[in-house]
């Protein structure tokens, strides 16, 4: 649906412009007796407006289409094909925000975390200076990779803040916390998750390893127990039992 509204969106401009040459073609043919250098000058004016518009039209076909094929790149796990595709995308259009996403995602997936933050001035300015929450979570998951717990939590404690039905801040959160070995809070916070979505996987996996730590045996088999009252599916079911074993040790 969105490749046909855009080539739909894409043939109106061609059409338009196309349209706006002819009649101002005309428009000039239909002038009383202009000195030729006149008339030849407002034809080549034409020409040249034309072809500006017909290069813009182009490269933003060409920059859709390296967006396109930079998503077909990630979803067959082609990363580096991906990462290439879509700072081309960037390069022909430096301020489509889609185009800045789908590098982020390729950056994320190469583990470029560093140079994927580099891009977060870029993504604010193209979102109005205010991110939206989906972006600024996948800050906060950069951040927790590069191992800086303090950034990560500053970012999902406002987003948990702002939106407590989004469980995944909530659950990095969680696992900030217990990154830094502050097992009551990662208790807590994975907790409340639970509480409002009993079927996040994460959030299970966090809450039983926390206890765990924090030398809660007893409390982290229970957690993986629980698991029984819903319907995970069987990888999940397969993940809890192998946790059980390694719990039990």
């Amino acid at each position: 649906m969105e490749i046909i509204r855009f080539v739909f969106w894409e043939a109106v401009k061609v059409l338009a412009l196309a349209l706006l040459a002819v009649v101002a073609c005309k428009s000039v043919a239909a002038l009383a007796r202009p000195r030729a250098w006149i008339k030849g000058t407002l034809y080549a004016s034409i020409l040249a407006l034309a072809i500006l518009g017909a290069w813009f039209a182009g490269n933003d076909v060409a920059a859709e289409v390296y967006r396109w094929s930079a998503n077909s790149n990630l979803a067959r796990g082609d990363l580096k094909k991906a990462y290439l595709n879509s700072l081309r995308a960037i390069s022909l259009r430096p301020n489509n925000l889609n185009y800045w996403h789908v590098l982020f995602r390729a950056k994320m997936h190469l583990q470029q975390l560093q140079s994927a933050l580099e891009d977060e001035l870029a993504i604010t300015a193209l979102s109005g200076g205010a991110p939206d929450e989906v972006d600024e979570y996948q800050f906060a998951l950069c951040w927790y990779f590069l191992g800086k717990y303090d950034q990560t939590l500053a970012i999902t404690l406002r987003l948990v803040h702002g939106n407590p039905a989004y469980a995944a801040p909530a659950v990095l959160q969680g696992m900030a916390y217990t990154a830094e070995k502050k097992y009551p809070q990662a208790e807590q916070t994975l907790l409340t998750v639970l509480q409002l979505f009993p079927t996040n996987q994460t959030a299970v996996e966090g809450l039983a390893r926390a206890y765990y730590l924090d030398g809660k045996r007893r409390q982290a088999l229970e957690v993986l127990d629980d698991t029984a009252k819903f319907p995970f599916p069987p990888p999940a079911r397969d993940r809890f039992e192998a946790l059980k074993g390694l719990y039990e040790q």
